[in-house]
């Protein structure tokens, strides 16, 4: 089984890659367009070529991550800051980024190599698993909490966050208890905040407080109820424990994923009665639903909230916002009324660390020349031994076909999905395989595949006559619609390289090529969709309907995001 990268600092090993040329493909009867570039997509750096929130000014911009990190949570240790965000049923699970000023990030590890229970998630649990986590260090330790709304409250800990980290404990059973946070007071008593999801516990819209030991391993009491959001507040939910100047905050988002705003509630009592105030909404910009997420400091006495905006097919992508004090008080991002409450910025002067930091950003393309997999990609459930091996020495990655589950309908329902999340507004995702299928057995197939509550995917598939091109395409794969499939033409050889363009609004033109150079488009374009929770996602997969010993595999050189080169319109929408 491969294993991913785990290390405090990135690098890509870029080699030389030589390009054998693809076989011809037979051409089809219908008229496609054509695109171009001069050559097969380079090899990429270590930068995103996509996104870059740092602008080089000594500003950034927002947001500064776009990418899918959903309820974010943030920890500074000294210098340093980590942080993490729902990761649902994607294994490895709970992403750990690193940073150094709160605009630069990269991934540096994860904390569940697993999602438990195993057997559970061995198959895909769209939209299940980790739920809103929160990240915390404390006495030395990094802790991680996380509600499972099927399952309850779960911890990890360790003392390095880039891995390994401890076995989960389950600190509290029950169905929907969710969005959990610890406290550790100066007295030495613990507590643990959490809301509940109201699809598996009937109830909503309330926050309970539990003494939690002071290990963190369990809970001590049954838990009080310390807010009801029914009135003003419906759908409050991810709460955030904080204790500043003598007050107990509790910052909770509410009001529903896409439209919410950010509420503040204080209390000189752990148990209240507690005070509330809206500190941020959208006001008159352009960032829907700002909320759920952490405040953090830094060491120059400067206070800052990083949060999520919910934009469809893109997920839930992370802002960062300046914060004051004020009458005790926090307000964040530009107080325009001076009323006390906030409003989104879109651009603004970097967090003052005292030095200017490297840029750096999320790992995206992948030259598959490690012996590991970037920290980058998630399989769709918890994987099998045999789905995929790294050849370091030879540069590629080799998915081996995996039967598809016997009550397979669509690709919803297949877990060998090799994905990463959408790294920008519009990219260009190039990748090269070859594709050796059994040649006892027939539908054996690979691809490049965007994946959501919608999908489609460009692949190769096997056939007694030879190796098939085909556009594939399903709406709403959650209730299992069968896929449409277009078949694009034969392959002489065993060669292609797949790519899609994603524009504006997350529109998609797939296509193939031959020699890396001419790039023939699939008649339709494709419009993504998130998924359950998450965002639309980008990948590669290999399957077969039937059981073997022996099966087929598909070589991938490697997996390039580049800039959008061609615009997508409207009229190629399907």
């Amino acid at each position: 089984m491969i294993f991913f990268r785990l290390s405090f600092t990135y690098s890509v090993v870029v080699a030389a890659l030589f390009c054998s040329s693809c076989s011809s493909v037979a051409q089809r009867n219908t008229a496609a367009s054509n695109t171009s570039l001069t050559n097969e997509a380079a090899p990429v750096t270590g930068i995103s070529k996509v996104w870059v929130a740092d602008q080089g000014d000594g500003t950034y911009k927002n947001p500064v991550l776009y990418a899918d990190y959903s309820d974010p949570d943030v920890c500074r240790a000294e210098d340093d800051y980590y942080m993490t965000s729902s990761s649902f049923n994607a294994v490895p699970g709970l992403q750990i980024l690193y940073s150094k000023d709160l605009v630069n990030w990269k991934i540096i590890g994860y904390a569940l190599d697993r999602l438990t229970p195993y057997a559970h998630f061995s198959k895909p649990q769209h939209g299940n698993g980790v739920w809103a986590p929160s990240i915390r260090y404390h006495n030395e330790e990094f802790y991680i909490y996380w509600g499972d709304p099927d399952f309850g409250i779960y911890m990890v800990k360790t003392k390095n966050p880039a891995g390994p980290w401890e076995k989960p404990v389950l600190v509290k059973e029950g169905k929907g208890l969710i969005d959990s946070c610890p406290f550790w007071d100066e007295d030495g008593k613990a507590y643990l905040i959490h809301g509940w999801a109201g699809s598996r516990a009937g109830i909503k819209s309330i926050l309970t407080i539990n003494r939690l030991s002071p290990d963190g391993t369990k809970v001590l009491d049954e838990g009080v109820m310390v807010f009801d959001g029914h009135d003003a507040h419906p759908t409050v939910e991810g709460p955030k424990f904080y204790k500043h100047n003598g007050y107990y905050y509790i910052f909770a988002p509410a009001g529903g994923v896409a439209t919410g705003w950010q509420l503040v509630l204080r209390s000189k009592n752990v148990y209240g009665p507690y005070e509330e105030r809206i500190v941020m909404d959208q006001g008159s910009s352009p960032v829907n639903g700002p909320h759920q997420g952490a405040w953090v400091d830094n060491k120059n006495g400067e206070d800052w909230f990083l949060h999520f905006q919910d934009i469809g097919a893109y997920g839930r992508v992370m802002h960062l916002q300046p914060m004051k004090w004020v009458n005790n008080w926090p307000v964040i991002g530009e107080d325009k009324e001076g009323d006390g409450k906030g409003q989104p910025v879109l651009t603004y002067k970097k967090p003052n660390m005292g030095k200017i930091f490297p840029v750096t950003t999320p790992q995206e393309s992948d030259e598959f020349d490690d012996h590991t997999l970037g920290l980058q990609w998630q399989w769709h459930a918890n994987p099998k031994a045999t789905w995929a091996f790294i050849t370091g020495s030879k540069g590629q990655l080799r998915l081996f076909t995996d039967q598809v589950p016997a009550d397979f309908r669509n690709y919803w329902d297949v877990p060998n999905l090799l994905l990463q999340k959408f790294p920008a507004d519009t990219f260009t995702v190039t990748t090269k395989l070859k594709f050796t299928p059994n040649a006892k057995l027939q539908n054996e197939r690979t691809g490049l595949i965007v994946m959501g509550e919608d999908y489609a995917y460009v692949s190769l598939v096997s056939k007694k006559d030879g190796i098939y091109l085909t556009y594939n395409t399903v709406e709403e794969a959650f209730k299992g619609t069968p896929e449409k499939e277009e078949v694009l033409g034969k392959l002489n050889g065993n060669e292609v390289y797949f790519r899609v363009s994603v524009g504006k609004n997350a529109k998609c033109q797939f296509s193939y090529s031959e020699d890396g150079s001419q790039f023939r488009n699939a008649d339709t374009a494709f419009t993504a969709v998130a998924g359950r929770w998450i965002g639309a996602k980008v990948g590669i997969f290999a399957t077969r309907l039937d059981k073997i010993n022996d099966s087929g595999y598909a070589d991938y050189d490697w997996f390039r995001i580049t800039p959008l080169t061609t615009e997508i319109t409207e009229s190629s929408q399907k």
